[in-house]
């Protein structure tokens, strides 16, 4: 039973759902979530943000998502900012700033991402 478990004997994602369930409890107009896929394998990533998108629809709830994964950006967020140096470079629509970046750092932060279609050099496959 899970109420039984110390909080050491969580998994990550359990950890996350937790969390969000404690955030949610007084039910606010707006959830902070300062990132929140952090250290989760992919398929626990994939679910911890479809959480947060349903929370939204069911809620009417408003989320700030803070992340370095652009990824999760992509799945959760309509709007966006880019910060750079503690201040915001470009802001916009999600899809715009992913397709169309005006801001040099902003163009250097999507070039980072991997491209998961190049074949790696010097593997075995």
């Amino acid at each position: 039973m899970l109420f039984s478990q110390y909080p050491h004997q969580l998994s990550g994602g359990i950890h996350q759902r937790v969390l969000i369930a404690m955030a949610l409890a007084g039910k606010p107009d707006l959830l902070i979530a300062d990132e929140p896929t952090t250290a989760l394998d992919v398929t626990v990533q994939a679910q911890v943000l479809d959480l947060i998108n349903s929370l939204v629809e069911k809620l009417n709830l408003s989320v700030i998502m803070i992340s370095h994964d652009i990824g999760a950006i992509a799945t959760v967020a309509k709007l966006c900012a880019v910060m750079y140096k503690g201040e915001i470079v470009e802001q916009g629509l999600t899809q715009d700033i992913l397709k169309r970046p005006q801001h040099q750092y902003t163009k250097r932060l999507l070039a980072a991402v991997p491209d998961i279609n190049l074949t790696p050099k010097g593997l075995w496959l």
